[in-house]
């Protein structure tokens, strides 16, 4: 019937084709059972290749939040490192003029040295500003105060918005998570950061202040998205000093789980003394105390988001993650599954468990 309507000029009465037209339409048959087969191979082939642990191409988290004060620099510090742990080749780079990633992992000031300024100028490659830290798959590039002047330097610098992107794009295939650390503020260093990023990660506190904070954030964030970065995801937003036992924590995080949904982070981050500690001796929280409530809190943080990877980034992260020392459980959002909706009255923790109670001044003291 294909010949006939797009070939008029054959005859298929003709001798030559009443001996062979048999044979032919089964050809033609076997043909395209043949490339429908292919086709298939090939879809599976190019989803296994996407899907594959070995995907060369690494995912850019841009740690941010304008608001200062909220664990940025502890939670970029720390993430990195709970990867590298899960043996995942991971980089950290500081983009904050301040360079406290940077002195959190041991490494003095120096202006002699390259850093994240000479990337944004284009005045060094990533290769050339890579620095090895006591982890063995984690690496660093770091940031100086003069960073704070790439604001001024940059407005009339062509492509001024994508200067991170490309200063990063050679190393993508060397890492499997690279980590941004933002300054507290919305400013261009922020923006190419966000520009860079695959997703952003989003640490709070469990504050009032925070929530009016995120929405300046989000607003930014839309706008990236529709002008510089159209696949800029969020990854999530993780509770760092977290005090479950506030009815205010309670109750924020309760309004972040109605508007974000799984997009929360499962985890959370409590107020830890080791946690604070470990950047006075150069060291992240879990070199410098493995069995910390800190340390477990961020080793559980990096297993969740490496699980939320559409393809697991290796084989190992989340057996490595789960046999690393622990001292207890951290404090948990609660179950990835749950839709049930959460409402304000009689706040409970989202693991089910018993509805948080007021305490008294006077506990408070001796919980202090």
């Amino acid at each position: 019937m294909f010949l006939r309507e797009h070939f008029p000029a054959l005859n298929p009465e003709e001798t030559f084709l009443q001996e062979h037209w048999g044979g032919f339409c089964t050809s033609i048959h076997l043909f395209a059972q043949h490339l429908s087969i292919e086709l298939i191979s090939e879809e599976k082939y190019a989803a296994s290749a996407q899907a594959s642990p070995h995907n060369s191409m690494g995912r850019v988290i841009a740690v941010a939040n304008q608001k200062g004060g909220v664990g940025k620099t502890t939670t970029a510090i720390n993430l990195a490192a709970s990867f590298a742990a899960a043996e995942v080749n991971t980089l950290l780079v500081d983009c904050d003029p301040q360079s406290n990633a940077t002195s959190g992992l041991g490494f003095a000031k120096d202006p002699d040295r390259v850093s994240s300024y000479h990337l944004l100028m284009g005045a060094a490659t990533g290769e050339e500003a890579l620095l090895t830290t006591d982890l063995e798959q984690l690496w660093l590039i770091p940031s100086h105060k003069n960073l704070i002047g790439a604001n001024l330097e940059l407005v009339d610098a062509d492509r001024r918005e994508f200067r991170m992107r490309d200063a990063i794009a050679s190393l993508r295939d060397r890492f499997q998570f690279i980590v941004l650390d933002c300054p507290p503020a919305l400013d261009l260093l922020t923006l190419n950061a966000l520009v860079a990023a695959d997703a952003v990660l989003i640490p709070m506190q469990g504050e009032y202040f925070a929530l009016e904070g995120i929405s300046e954030l989000l607003d930014t964030i839309e706008r990236i998205r529709a002008a510089l970065n159209p696949n800029l995801d969020i990854e999530g937003v993780v509770l760092t000093m977290f005090d479950k036992r506030a009815n205010l924590a309670q109750q924020v995080m309760t309004e972040l789980k109605n508007y974000f949904g799984e997009k929360l982070c499962h985890t959370t981050v409590p107020r830890n003394i080791r946690l604070a500690e470990a950047p006075s001796h150069g060291k992240a929280a879990l070199v410098y105390d493995p069995r910390s409530k800190g340390a477990e809190s961020y080793i559980k943080l990096a297993k969740e988001i490496i699980e939320r990877q559409p393809a697991a980034v290796t084989p190992q992260p989340a057996e490595n993650l789960s046999t690393l020392p622990a001292s207890g459980q951290t404090s948990d959002v609660g179950p990835q599954a749950s839709e049930q909706p959460i409402t304000t009255e009689g706040t409970e923790e989202h693991r089910g468990d018993a509805a948080v109670e007021e305490i008294s001044p006077a506990e408070m003291d001796k919980s202090a």
